[in-house]
């Protein structure tokens, strides 16, 4: 089992034609998007490839065909409600994420319950994510996509070495 999340790493804003497509309407920021996967102690495995801020997380995932390389490695993810539909095999589900509220029917007790599991089972992701964004240099960035996505990836391992001490 591994856990699934993506985040907005806030980039400085350029001007022109660059400027706009790594805008995030949902942050009201300028910045790129990057997909992780842990594992349960809140270790980083992977990081996607950075693509614009006007990405949603469930692009992006579609984008790196994440279902279909979970299947290959037999692995079983749980994200969060931005990765809803994701996984179109109810048979065989890969991701698994919480229920959606909706305006005319309210959340049983159980489907309360399994949404504050998996918000608790993915509180460890969110803590990775946390000790990524530590590093300072990341306030200043200012690259192209190919650039902070090697910069992240070294960071990764950087992180990982730090945390693990």
């Amino acid at each position: 089992m591994v856990l699934i999340d993506g985040t907005l790493i806030r980039t400085r804003r350029r001007t022109g034609a660059d400027n706009r497509r790594n805008y995030s309407g949902k942050h009201k920021a300028h910045g790129l998007l990057f997909l992780a996967l842990t594992d349960d102690k809140g270790r980083l495995l992977w990081l996607s490839a950075a693509r614009p801020g006007r990405f949603s997380e469930i692009t992006t995932a579609r984008y790196n065909k994440l279902v279909e390389r979970l299947r290959a490695h037999e692995l079983g993810a749980i994200g969060d409600l931005g990765f809803t539909g994701l996984d179109d095999d109810v048979d065989n589900a890969v991701v698994i994420t919480g229920y959606q509220a909706a305006r005319t029917k309210p959340f049983t007790s159980a489907k309360k319950q399994v949404n504050k599991l998996i918000a608790s089972v993915r509180a460890v992701c969110e803590h990775a994510f946390a000790h990524l964004k530590n590093w300072r240099i990341i306030t200043k960035l200012r690259v192209s996509a190919r650039y902070a996505t090697t910069l992240l990836r070294a960071l990764l391992v950087l992180t990982d070495t730090e945390v693990a001490r």
